[in-house]
């Protein structure tokens, strides 16, 4: 991996982690682009960036990092149980779903689902849920029910939770924000997960490849996540789904 490759892989996971657009599968297709394969440098350069985005979301949300806020943590930790649990026990089964085929249907459906939420999402003011601190638990563990979707490629961590938390009744920004947070906990267990089985990787690969990915994916990760909250005050979803849609399409064409 070349340190072209890094700035490349770091920017997209930098700005694709917390858009409802799959991070995982832009990292495949672009990967795949590069000519870059899955060795011992790429899983340990993968452990990296997936840190970078973590210390985005606590940097950008450190008020929320408090004793004051245990209950709210105590929801985000109820969130993740469903898609931890099942991972964990599907683990197998899911890296066979890893190819840029599924990536690209998954990546038309998650669009035309969100189309379809978009044009049945009536807000209710005095009802909708403004703030994450007030979601309920029953509310949080049907957010974690609808990330368990993200485990198939190209559906979208974020893009599952956030469908998820417009449904029980958040808004386009508390959904954003709890997927967010949420993000924590689930990468914190994926990142961590990796680097238990592969730290004995990084010893023999470029230190210098490394930073530059992680600097990149925290500065871009950092940015995206105070631009897509402003995007949101002003827009809805709906170009999300476009997005998904023709990625997919243009994905299925190009690699049948």
């Amino acid at each position: 991996m070349t340190i072209f490759d890094s700035v490349i892989l770091g920017s997209i996971e930098g700005f694709t982690e917390f858009l409802p657009i799959s991070s995982t599968g832009h990292l495949i297709v672009v990967s795949k682009f590069l000519g870059i394969d899955q060795t011992a440098v790429t899983k340990a350069y993968e452990v990296i960036i997936q840190f970078a985005a973590i210390l985005a979301v606590v940097l950008n949300y450190k008020e929320k990092f408090s004793l004051q806020k245990i209950e709210l943590w105590k929801k985000l930790i109820l969130a993740f149980i469903p898609i931890g649990a099942v991972g964990f026990v599907f683990s197998h089964q899911i890296k066979a779903l890893f190819s840029v085929e599924i990536v690209a249907i998954m990546f038309i459906v998650g669009g035309i689902i969100f189309l379809l939420v978009e044009k049945f999402y009536i807000p209710k003011e005095r009802t909708q849920i403004e703030s994450v601190e007030l979601v309920t638990y029953k509310q949080a563990l049907w957010i974690g029910i609808a990330q368990i979707f993200a485990l198939i490629p190209g559906t979208s961590r974020a893009g599952s939770s956030i469908i998820g938390a417009l449904l029980v009744g958040l808004s386009r920004k508390a959904s954003a924000e709890f997927s967010f947070l949420l993000a924590v906990p689930v990468m914190c267990a994926v990142t961590g997960y990796d680097l238990l089985k592969h730290y004995h990787e990084f010893s023999d690969t470029n230190l210098i490849t490394l930073a530059v990915g992680f600097v990149v994916a925290f500065v871009v990760a950092f940015i995206t996540i105070k631009l897509f909250l402003k995007f949101l005050e002003k827009f809805t979803f709906v170009a999300f789904g476009i997005y998904r849609i023709l990625f997919g399409m243009l994905l299925l064409t190009l690699f049948n």
